[in-house]
């Protein structure tokens, strides 16, 4: 496949899925818009940055821009997409919505009452209401060109008991927003989806595969490429519009499409066993 001369935005690509997304879209060949707040080494625990990332995709073959953004911000968000119509001459052809803050008791186990209240605005805050604020931004620049492309990443847990009652409810409005969206957007020709990963081997969890976690079996765990791969065939494909609004499993996706993670492997699908689920439910 190949996006050569695509424009996309990506959320949240410092690290994890959505630097996944971010490389597999340069790799086919796209300028890519690096979102995140990681900008200098060293200042957040886990490994990777925007400028990291960028570099990364100019790479792969694709163009890399990276951006300091902080999705809680809207100011912030509105100059990155007016700086993307700058740039771009108003193309915008993906929109990747990944970026989500994780507070530190989404895998404790601790019941919701026993958890600070901002956790709901850490999860619902950044990952539904920073995607519903870029989404609006990008179907501004999608509608008048009649084509488009919107991939929010989401999870089983938007069904099912997944880590949080906030997690839960975040997740299952992003996978609404989806549909909703869709809906509106459907006659101007934009697809909205929402993609499923199942584990995924992000910097956070690799140290956890090293460990070994009860109840995770990381045999069957992803890379964050794997539904960067997604992305990029969805992008590609003329008829992704057969797609829009739906909730679908990456795991899917590559067996409708004939993609594999980088290894060749295909990994098990969604997650839906989780560590303390027992003992919550």
């Amino acid at each position: 496949m190949t996006l050569a001369g695509a424009v996309a935005v990506v959320t949240g690509a410092s690290r994890g899925i959505g630097k996944g997304c971010a490389l597999e879209l340069g790799a086919a060949g796209a300028t890519v818009y690096v979102t995140g707040r990681t900008v200098e080494p060293g200042k957040h625990p886990l490994p990777g940055t925007v400028g990291v990332t960028a570099e990364e995709v100019s790479k792969l073959g694709g163009r890399g821009i990276a951006v300091a953004c902080d999705h809680r911000d809207d100011a912030g968000v509105a100059r990155l997409f007016e700086r993307v119509a700058d740039e771009s001459g108003g193309r915008l052809d993906v929109l990747v919505n990944s970026a989500f803050l994780i507070p530190k008791e989404l895998t404790s186990g601790k019941p919701f009452w026993e958890c600070p209240l901002s956790n709901w605005d850490d999860m619902v805050g950044v990952g539904t209401r920073g995607a519903y604020v870029a989404s609006w931004h990008a179907a501004r620049l999608m509608v008048p060109r009649k084509r488009g492309l919107i991939a929010s990443v989401s999870s089983s847990g938007a069904r099912e008991y997944a880590w949080h009652v906030a997690y839960g409810v975040g997740k299952c409005a992003l996978d609404r927003l989806t549909a909703d969206a869709a809906h509106e957007l459907r006659k101007h020709g934009v697809a909205v989806v929402s993609l499923w990963p199942g584990l995924v081997l992000t910097e956070r969890l690799e140290g956890a595969a090293k460990a070994g976690i009860p109840g995770l079996d990381f045999s069957k765990a992803e890379s964050p490429r794997f539904t960067g791969r997604a992305v990029a065939a969805l992008a590609a494909d003329a008829d992704a519009a057969r797609w829009s609004g739906r909730a679908l499993a990456v795991r899917e996706l590559a067996d409708d499409y004939g993609f594999t993670d980088v290894d060749g492997r295909l990994p098990g699908g969604p997650l839906h066993d989780r560590p303390w689920r027992a003992a919550t439910t």
